[in-house]
């Protein structure tokens, strides 16, 4: 079965800075745990704040790393999902289902990308 990539993207700017509420981390771990049962959940966190992080670019034969938060970014990659689905219908199902476990006043996307095998 095809493995898929969900790269959950916020906007760190709009982000609750209080981080999610207690009902979505409920309403996120059963979901989480319905996706286990099923298979389907191969891994998944949510990431440090860029503030955190350090890019490391490879430019006209050089390296270089730059130290967050990266300024110029406006949505970021908050955390990430590996899922194992018969098909890619299916791997949209699920993550439109971790979407809809947010309250309104988030907004949330996922770039979803099947893995390259082989």
């Amino acid at each position: 079965m095809p493995r898929y990539l969900s790269m959950i993207r916020v906007n760190e700017a709009d982000a609750p800075a209080e981080g999610p509420s207690p009902e979505l981390m409920e309403r996120m771990g059963h979901l989480i745990e319905e996706m286990t049962k099923a298979g389907v959940l191969l891994d998944t966190a949510g990431l440090t704040p860029t503030a955190q992080g350090t890019r490391v670019t490879w430019s006209g034969g050089k390296l270089s790393t730059t130290d967050g938060p990266f300024t110029e970014s406006k949505e970021v990659i908050g955390g990430y999902a590996l899922l194992q689905c018969k098909d890619k219908a299916e791997a949209i199902e699920w993550t439109k289902r971790f979407l809809t476990v947010h309250e309104d006043y988030w907004t949330v996307t996922c770039e979803l990308r099947e893995i390259a095998e082989g």
